[in-house]
């Protein structure tokens, strides 16, 4: 219950970066965003650390098991096989655009490994992306286990 609660903190405080800004309905952002999402959970099943390098911005950070994670250390991982997605499938995706600044939130069901251990399950995830130098960005990530 604790965890919950602290990754609860966690999506709620990252809300709070969000400008404060009226929501823009932009279908095209939207769009782009889901697709980036498809790609980036695309790219860790391939492997791909070139196309993750992209998606994922270089002040990017996250908190997995009470360590902050940077673009580097997921890169690495990944680079490593430490930590290894074999297949994912997203729930329903939420995006709210806010000017150059964004909120995706879904579920997500996947087969995975870390360090060999079978971390496979059912998450809730939230990024907060920015769109820098025309692209969006990954920036923040939030998640918990459901089952």
């Amino acid at each position: 219950m604790r965890s919950i609660t602290s990754i609860v903190i966690v999506l709620i405080s990252l809300l709070a970066l969000i400008p404060a800004q009226a929501r823009v309905n932009d279908a095209s952002a939207v769009d782009a965003i889901k697709q980036l999402e498809q790609e980036m959970g695309d790219a860790l099943v391939a492997g791909d650390v070139g196309r993750l390098s992209k998606v994922y911005a270089d002040d990017f950070a996250t908190v997995s098991s009470g360590k902050i994670i940077t673009k580097e250390t997921l890169l690495t991982d990944f680079k490593s096989f430490h930590d290894k997605l074999e297949w994912f499938e997203n729930g329903p995706m939420d995006v709210q655009v806010y000017g150059n600044v964004a909120v995706a939130s879904a579920t997500v069901k996947e087969k995975r490994s870390q360090d060999g251990k079978d971390t496979s399950g059912e998450f809730v995830w939230m990024d907060l992306l920015e769109k820098r130098d025309g692209q969006w960005v990954v920036v923040r990530s939030a998640g918990a286990r459901l089952k």
